[in-house]
């Protein structure tokens, strides 16, 4: 288990895997979006006339998807179920106008795609977020160049922790999941890895559900992304 792993833990470390490809999350791995998350649910919120969430509440429960985070949130503030389409669309306005205004690149990403690219790694990002939230944020903050393909959470019939969308991001990359690194930072990705044949190291500040990345069964663990390299 992953407590009792050496940190920073590098790609050497990992053992002889020949990597081709890398799989990176977004929201808690590379930017930290929670501001984006507190601004627009809680406008989405006000406008239906129902209490705001903390940011504590959002950061255990962003990671599945915007039809988890709407539902969970509607259900936290006591919000009918039946408000689910008007929350929907009131979400999705609010977040696409203020999309990457109230987030930021954790240290160390923008080191740590470089030195993926530099060692040969062809680079996908695969989030459970919105495909057009996700390649907007990412041109937002200038990360979007290091990467060969991006999905959102639209993009396959299943969204991790399901290992389906690591399979098709692994095919898009032409590499072999044993010789493809996941890099995340829940519970999610490490599930969805374990499934697909990825290796997989997560980032120790991420969102994870509320839980330490520690303690979940990973290949490591790292504090930034350039520690691997």
């Amino acid at each position: 288990m992953s407590p009792h792993l050496p940190r920073p833990i590098t790609l050497a470390k990992l053992g002889e895997r020949r990597f081709t490809a890398a799989i990176v999350d977004l929201d808690g791995t590379m930017v930290d979006t929670l501001g984006d998350f507190d601004v627009a649910l809680n406008l989405t919120l006000t406008e239906l006339g129902l209490p705001g969430v903390d940011r504590a509440f959002i950061e255990r429960t962003v990671g599945k998807g915007s039809e988890h985070l709407i539902r969970s949130t509607l259900a936290q503030v006591g919000g009918d179920a039946a408000l689910y389409d008007a929350a929907w669309a009131a979400y999705q306005r609010h977040y696409l106008r203020i999309n990457g205004q109230f987030s930021a690149v954790y240290p160390g990403v923008v080191e740590g795609l470089g030195a993926l690219k530099d060692a040969g790694l062809r680079l996908a990002c695969l989030t459970n977020k919105p495909g057009a939230f996700a390649t907007a944020l990412l041109a937002a903050k200038g990360l979007d160049a290091y990467f060969d393909v991006v999905f959102g959470g639209d993009a396959f019939e299943r969204k991790k922790p399901d290992p389906l969308p690591l399979l098709r991001t692994c095919e898009a990359l032409g590499s072999q999941p044993a010789h493809t690194l996941m890099l995340g930072d829940s519970s999610n990705d490490a599930q969805a890895a374990r499934a697909a044949g990825c290796p997989v190291v997560l980032v120790s500040y991420g969102y994870n559900h509320g839980q330490p990345a520690s303690e979940v069964d990973c290949d490591g663990v790292v504090d930034r992304l350039d520690q691997l390299i």
